[in-house]
């Protein structure tokens, strides 16, 4: 089933996808993976930082270990060998200049008895279509924004350059955010071109966050940062075997990020531990006075998430189990029947199933918010560039691609911008309806309804299915998905590694009503403490065949 399909349908909940369990491998599994390659067949030389946290990089650079002009020195070494040469996973798609000076004078601070937090001197890459007002371009991944130079930092990025972190570059990503053809390959765009899956490089990284999640995983960068629709951060987490959390709409200032939908659209982080990714979560909090949404969580947000890490978040915790997200492939079922095993030890009750009555309601409504609040958004966007803007609106971009199809349309089309671009106004009938009915049927009558009436304190389902081939000529085929019923609410949901299929990993997502990260994170924090199935990638070409 297409993802874009998903978006039109919805009946099951996902613009992406997938989902598993992993301590839980069969030998049968191991078996497949060891035949499709020795470890390191990607021809990767073993790497200083590999799997290294953020906490024990602020030690290793306490003790003078490091610096973090030495850490990001290594990042873009083993940038240099892994994205661009090697194994070419094509997930960067531009470093900052500035990277190395920026490391140089935090070190400076930190010698003067100045750390600004957890995240000083720490490596991070965030996604392209968040804007960096600096030397690097934000492009959404286009040709028809190629060389656009964003005035300003997004709010969150002058949270994050606050925090003290090194912002070492930009990653690729599906182009305009996976929002421009039904039948596009997630993780391409005319700009970056194809990303790849680092555990077998001929499968697809999933999106719109392919980049961030392959990158993170592959061990380019401590932490990366995603944004999401519907998807684009719990997708390319599970498909790339690491962390990612989606926050409730409003946690994260969306402010200079390319937009498809003020109603929806968040930035995350994206981790290969729930510490790494809680740590990150709660730096970039703030309220923004240029994204109005940011003032409804005073008061229901966190400067620290670490503190609700706890090995018990399961202990007494009832959660009820999607099961209308399953059946789509058997071995990601038999990882979620395992997962559930070992949430109940420890210590949650499971609640199988639960049904959400309204999910057939808000597909296709859902659909049509984005295309207006898409049109509505990105035109303000570009509006906002000034004078410096390649192309002024939505119609110039159209008119771009068509003129350059060669580049810019050489697989797929852009049918979903042409269709955005015939929308009205926010002040349609049809929009302000459809809206109403979304937040009413994934909202109250959605997921707080289920919550109450099971009782539970959230609920679980399959992130998605392991990754597929990547197809530039048909596009993604994903395998199930659970992602549209958080993200049309606007609820936080999370998703952690839970098992490998032949070598491909497939994530569990745990979601509940706003503002509930810290229970979430707790639970999520629990599950990965007592299943540990987080396993570095190894760049196997491709799977081969008996």
């Amino acid at each position: 089933m297409q993802r874009r399909k998903f978006l039109l349908d919805t009946t099951l909940g996902g613009f992406f996808i997938l989902s598993g369990l992993s301590s839980c491998v069969s030998n049968e599994d191991k078996a497949v993976a060891t035949k499709a390659t020795q470890n390191n067949a990607g021809g990767v030389s073993p790497f200083e930082l590999e799997e290294i946290t953020v906490a024990e990089l602020q030690k290793s650079m306490e003790s003078g270990e490091y610096t973090a002009k030495s850490i990001t020195q290594m990042y873009l070494d083993r940038i240099a060998e892994v994205d661009q040469s090697g194994p070419e996973l094509n997930s960067v798609i531009e470093l900052n200049p500035d990277a190395l000076s920026i490391a140089e004078s935090l070190d400076k601070e930190r010698s003067e008895g100045k750390v600004r937090g957890p995240l000083h001197g720490i490596p991070i890459l965030v996604k392209d279509n968040i804007d960096t007002g600096d030397k690097m371009q934000t492009t959404a991944g286009t040709l028809v924004l190629e060389g656009s130079i964003a005035p300003d930092d997004a709010f969150i990025i002058q949270q994050l350059r606050e925090a003290g972190a090194v912002l070492l570059g930009k990653t690729n990503l599906s182009e305009w955010a996976n929002f421009r053809s039904s039948r596009s390959s997630s993780g391409w765009s005319g700009r970056g071109r194809q990303t790849r899956n680092p555990y077998i490089l001929d499968r697809n990284p999933c999106g719109s966050s392919s980049g961030s999640g392959a990158a993170v995983s592959a061990n380019l960068c401590a932490i990366a940062i995603g944004t999401e629709t519907n998807g684009s951060i719990v997708c390319p987490s599970s498909t790339n075997g690491v962390v990612g959390i989606k926050p409730t709409v409003g946690t994260w200032s969306r402010s200079g990020i390319i937009p498809i939908s003020h109603t929806q659209d968040t930035a995350g982080p994206m981790a290969r531990t729930v510490t790494d990714a809680a740590t990150l979560l709660g730096a970039l909090i703030g309220i923004d006075s240029e994204d109005a949404v940011t003032s409804k969580s005073e008061g229901k947000v966190y400067k620290d998430y670490t503190q609700f890490l706890d090995a018990n978040g399961l202990q007494g915790k009832k959660i009820g189990v999607l099961r209308s997200s399953m059946g789509f492939h058997e071995k990601v079922d038999e990882i979620m029947e395992q997962a559930f095993e070992a949430m109940k030890s420890q210590g949650a009750e499971i609640i199988d199933p639960v049904e959400i009555e309204t999910s057939r309601e808000y597909g296709r409504a859902g659909y049509q918010v984005l295309l207006y609040e898409f049109k509505d958004g990105v035109n303000k966007y570009l509006k906002g560039l000034g004078e410096n803007a390649p192309v002024k609106s939505l119609k110039e971009v159209i008119e771009f691609n068509k003129a350059n199809a060669d580049r810019s349309m050489p697989y797929f089309q852009q049918e979903i911008l042409e269709a955005a671009e015939e929308k009205g106004d926010l002040e349609s009938k049809e929009y302000k309806e459809a809206l109403e009915n979304v937040l009413k049927y994934s909202r109250e009558e959605g997921i707080d309804a289920a919550l109450a009436k099971y009782g539970i304190n959230a609920i679980i389902a399959p992130t998605g299915g392991p990754a597929w081939p990547i197809d530039v000529i048909n596009g993604d085929h994903f395998g199930g998905g659970s992602s549209s019923l958080a993200a049309r609410a606007g609820y936080p949901n999370i998703t952690v590694p839970a098992g490998f299929i032949n070598g491909l990993p497939v994530g569990i997502s745990i979601f509940s009503g706003a503002y509930r990260e810290p229970e979430l994170i707790g639970m999520a924090y629990a599950f990965e403490q007592a299943t540990k199935v987080r396993k570095a990638p190894k760049f196997i070409p491709t799977l081969k065949m008996e």
